[in-house]
């Protein structure tokens, strides 16, 4: 049987890549449901992994749900809407929490169609790159459904309120260009080069002090929801974690002697 998702690492970076082409890697079915989750679980557990990108094998990055088994027998919803409740509940609805739960920088690399839920699975990751043959679509009501993913908190999080109503609520698609422009993405290259950026922006992160970088993530992640006052707090208490650590020791020193630093995760 064909891995759903492919894990492949070199160093410190990871690749994730979507590996159902045959149905544009659709979401949506127990089994990459689980393959994302196990991949996540897997970033976060190991301590040498400092960032994951993610990618669609094929020509597209995701289709989102898998619309022919919508209303059939294997989908999310079911005769009885209590049901349907909890196949959303324990199904797709485990992979936004997931993503919020993890501290390793995720960069999606948008090979091509982001639609639906893999438009919203590309606002999960922390960071976007696109192909110039990406194209975005917040289409759930096109099909006459709502985004039962998170992407009513994820999509306004990252474009704004405004840009969000307008994809969610005509559900037209967005190619790269605009993407770029409204900051549902930061960069477009060609197709050819897209892995190239996605590994070079991965480098520079992973350049960093590990624990510094997921520490970071974390307090971006919580700083979506938290009082300032409550961050101010948790920043706190992880900065004096970070200043107990010997990378830390390590950049001081490299700055001083104006050498490159030598991290270990220490």
């Amino acid at each position: 049987m064909t891995e759903p998702v492919l894990y492949a690492q070199d160093g410190g970076v990871v690749t994730l890549t979507l590996n159902q082409p045959d149905i544009r890697n659709a979401i949506s079915d127990p089994a990459m449901i689980e393959a994302i989750l196990a991949a996540l679980d897997r970033l976060d557990r190991d301590g040498h992994v400092q960032v994951a990108i993610l990618t669609g094998a094929g020509t597209a990055f995701s289709s989102g749900g898998n619309v022919k088994k919508m209303g059939a027998s294997g989908g999310l919803a079911d005769g009885l809407p209590v049901r349907t409740r909890y196949n959303y509940r324990t199904g797709i609805q485990r992979i936004p929490l997931a993503f919020e739960a993890l501290e390793v920088p995720v960069i999606a690399a948008v090979n091509g169609p982001a639609i639906g839920a893999g438009c919203d699975l590309a606002c999960m990751c922390d960071l976007r790159i696109a192909a110039t043959s990406a194209r975005f679509a917040e289409s759930f009501v096109k099909l006459g459904i709502i985004p039962g993913d998170g992407g009513a908190w994820l999509l306004p999080r990252v474009v704004g309120f405004s840009k969000a109503c307008e994809m969610a609520l005509t559900g037209d698609p967005i190619d790269a260009s605009e993407a770029l422009a409204c900051g549902l993405v930061s960069k477009v290259v060609p197709d050819s080069e897209l892995l190239d950026a996605a590994r070079a922006l991965a480098l520079r992160i992973a350049a960093n002090p590990p624990h510094a970088v997921r520490m970071t993530k974390r307090l971006l992640q919580e700083g979506r929801h938290m009082r300032l006052d409550s961050l101010l707090e948790l920043s706190a208490a992880m900065q004096s974690l970070a200043h107990a650590t010997a990378d830390h020791r390590e950049a001081i020193a490299a700055f001083l002697a104006k050498r490159p630093p030598q991290f270990t995760g220490e």
